[in-house]
């Protein structure tokens, strides 16, 4: 998804757990592990701007995480059928060097239809989406699944908001577009 900005970029891959402390609400989770993830790679590299980001999803009052397996991806999309589920999105963008430090979140309203089980057998096993929030790829099939979908920023459901991920990068310097 960097690509689309037309920036050069590496990309390193934080060792961070992901488990939430007890009690902890969603968007608290969601923000606190995308500044982890940027805090920890930032540490290695202190003059880079870093981006740090991390996703996830509310069905009702329970986080919904990545299934991990055919099977919960299966019992996650069982369970959103005809259901509204809220993805929160969260971007960290710091640079230690010159103490940069940009925090938001972007939430996206996803509306599923009724779900058939052929229907959800079918898609998962076709998509595979295993390590993904709420067990969907907006931007493959998993489209299919939906009714609607709402958003400030399109590209926040694949799991990196571009358009505040922008706003981030021209705070610190970068020109964009």
């Amino acid at each position: 998804m960097l690509e689309r900005l037309g920036l050069p970029f590496e990309v390193y891959a934080p060792s961070v757990d992901e488990t939430p402390i007890g009690g902890e609400a969603a968007t608290g989770l969601v923000a606190r592990l995308a500044a982890a993830k940027a805090r920890a790679v930032a540490e290695r590299f202190p003059d880079a701007v870093v981006i740090g980001s991390d996703q996830v999803a509310v069905c009702g009052d329970r986080i919904v995480g990545k299934p991990g397996t055919a099977d919960k991806a299966l019992q996650q999309l069982r369970r959103f059928s005809s259901q509204d589920v809220r993805f929160m999105s969260a971007v960290c963008v710091l640079c230690g060097e010159t103490g940069f430090d940009f925090r938001q979140t972007v939430f996206t309203d996803v509306c599923f239809r009724q779900l058939e089980d052929d229907e959800i057998e079918r898609y998962v096993g076709a998509d595979q989406p295993l390590n993904c929030a709420g067990s969907f790829k907006s931007e493959s099939l998993g489209i299919s699944l939906l009714s609607a979908m709402r958003s400030d920023d399109p590209t926040a459901i694949i799991g990196l908001p571009l358009i505040c991920l922008s706003e981030a990068l021209r705070q610190a310097g970068y020109d964009v577009p």
